[in-house]
């Protein structure tokens, strides 16, 4: 419902748009979506395609507007960190280092790569609401939540850069156990 809140999508683009997210699948939406339906929280509209097969575009209905104000008063689960990376961190030191380096390059560049798309998603941001560099959109925008969520999108990926940098600067140049 949550994504819902600003826009009408259709399941698929509802899984594009949850996945910086949430991993989920279309498995888990159209079940979800068929309930939220069920419980008046959501209605849709049949969408012909000619080349593809007819979709369905969500909207919220007041009813689904209610469940998500609910939904946002309750205190949030406890965050779930599910990192390949971290496991295998734990155990590195079993493999030759550069092994332990092409890993570590490797998430860098994906750190990288992207903070560069989360800074440019805040400057087309910035740019829709007439803001400079360092300014939130105004509370009652759309794109606030958003907003808001880059900028934790960026801190956490130069967190992590700093991290896969030191975790470079460390690892030893040469083939020893």
């Amino acid at each position: 419902m949550s994504l819902l809140s600003h826009n009408s999508l259709s399941g698929y683009d509802l899984m594009l748009k949850l996945q910086p997210f949430w991993p989920a699948k279309h498995s888990q939406i159209y079940p979800l979506l068929a309930n939220m339906e069920k419980e008046n929280q959501v209605t849709f509209e049949l969408i012909a395609q000619t080349d593809k097969p007819d979709k369905k575009v969500y909207s919220i209905t007041e009813k689904g507007i209610d469940s998500l104000r609910e939904w946002l008063a309750e205190p949030s689960a406890i965050p779930v960190m599910r990192d390949e990376i971290n496991l295998k961190a734990y155990c590195i030191s079993t493999v030759d280092p550069e092994i332990s380096r092409k890993l570590f390059d490797d998430r860098l560049d994906y750190y990288q790569t992207r903070l560069l798309h989360f800074q440019e998603k805040i400057s087309l941001i910035q740019s829709k609401c007439g803001i400079s560099d360092g300014e939130a959109p105004p509370y009652h925008s759309p794109l606030f939540g958003s907003y808001i969520l880059l900028k934790k999108g960026v801190m956490s990926y130069r967190t992590n850069i700093e991290w896969c940098e030191w975790v470079l600067s460390i690892l030893p140049e040469e083939n020893k156990k």
